[in-house]
């Protein structure tokens, strides 16, 4: 898909649950829409300007009839997306500008602003839910945790909180001890959940251990890794791979399980990537990112991912010919053939045939077969018996042999 031009730095993106279209949160304050459909072409659908100030955070309601924005206003405006239009506006949501959005259930949804507070809010009402104040830096992303209806957050002062929003208190459930970085993004993989740092490294936390230290790092961005996404789940790699925003402008496949970097995505130039999300709550075909600039990039992961595979499979069928070509008998000697340390060198076979009596001398009709001993076809006709018997010798000292009188009746 062609890039998006816009006429303003993006902040924030976020996708309609089930319909191509894709919002886009502004330096100047607007609120853009456009529709795309699968052969990347796109056109404006809506553009407004709820506040003159920055457009931080962007968030849509379950059936993405409306658009959540939040930013340096400290206000929610909720957006009607069929018209375009401000249907609601919650003026100083916060005591400063908002700079993170998530929607969790269908009537909640929260949001966490500069000096690390936390709001639940319900659509349908005015005020918030609960506030959480346990942070003192700014509120850098957010982690929905469905099965266990829980909130996770991260944040510029080094730790990660757990929110239970069952619960009534106003401390988080859990919350981790200080990493000495600051912690800039998250998302969750299998059992684990990944955290971006700034200092370029990945630190991996897992839920069954609980949340008081990560488990593991991995270290290799050469810069600040300031967005994190999940692959949807009908690529095979989804549950080891995710993607990966940095300072370098890079958006980057990763693989975590073992650790390798697959390959670049998207390429921002000289512009950090901020935000990375895929379309269709996550299970679609496109993924948008953004950064420092006035460009959205559209990237197909189909383009980049299953042709990746087909590249493989390929490099894999053109190895599975060569195998083919292989002499067959040889592989299946290969297979039954005694390990180096058993094979003797045709020196120490002279030797031993020097103290070993006549009837163990080799009859002229295999005479060839001695001669010709270390070439691969003669060693496949050798029986695996005759090997055996003659690695157990070797074990012996040089004048000392060990076989079943039936060895010499067949020869």
């Amino acid at each position: 898909m062609p890039d998006i031009q816009l006429n303003s730095q993006i902040f924030d993106l976020a996708f309609h649950p089930t319909d191509s279209v894709v919002y886009t949160g502004l330096l100047n304050g607007s609120v853009k829409a456009f529709r795309y459909d699968e052969q990347g072409q796109h056109h404006q659908t809506f553009s407004l300007r709820p506040s003159k100030r920055s457009c931080r955070c962007l968030a849509t309601d379950q059936d993405g009839t409306h658009l959540f924005a939040a930013g340096k206003a400290r206000s929610i405006f909720t957006i009607d997306t069929s018209t375009g239009t401000v249907a609601d506006t919650r003026n100083d949501a916060h005591d400063s500008p908002v700079n993170r959005m998530k929607h969790l259930l269908p009537d909640m949804f929260c949001t966490g602003d500069d000096d690390g507070c936390i709001k639940l809010w319900d659509p349908r009402k005015p005020d918030e839910i609960r506030r959480y104040t346990h942070h003192f830096e700014y509120i850098s992303d957010f982690l929905w945790l469905g099965d266990k209806k829980q909130l996770v957050s991260t944040s510029a002062d080094g730790t990660l909180s757990v929110i239970d929003i069952r619960g009534k208190k106003v401390e988080p459930l859990a919350r981790s001890e200080d990493q000495e970085d600051e912690l800039l993004s998250i998302v969750a993989i299998r059992k684990q959940v990944v955290v971006g740092t700034q200092l370029g490294t990945l630190s991996i936390f897992n839920r069954s251990q609980g949340w008081g230290d990560c488990v593991d790092r991995v270290p290799g961005h050469p810069q600040s890794v300031d967005a994190l996404c999940a692959l949807p789940s009908s690529y095979p790699s989804a549950h080891s791979t995710i993607l990966t925003g940095s300072s370098d402008g890079l958006l980057r496949a990763v693989q975590l399980f073992p650790t390798k970097l697959l390959g670049v995505v998207a390429d921002h130039g000289p512009f950090p990537v901020e935000r990375i999300v895929v379309d269709h709550n996550g299970e679609g075909r496109w993924v948008g990112s953004a950064g420092h600039e006035d460009t959205l990039k559209m990237t197909d992961l189909k383009d980049v991912f299953e042709d990746e595979n087909g590249d493989d499979d390929g490099d894999g069928d053109g190895d599975s010919d060569q195998e083919l070509d292989a002499p067959t008998p040889t592989d299946k000697e290969n297979e039954n053939r005694p390990d180096k340390d058993d094979i003797s060198t045709d020196e120490e076979g002279q030797a031993h045939s020097d103290s070993i009596p006549n009837a163990l001398e080799p009859e002229p009709g295999d005479e060839s077969q001695d001669s010709d001993s270390d070439a691969p076809k003669e060693k496949k006709r050798k029986r695996k018996g005759e090997m055996d018997s003659l690695a157990g010798k070797q074990k012996k000292g040089r004048n000392e042999i060990d076989t079943e009188p039936s060895f010499f009746s067949g020869l």
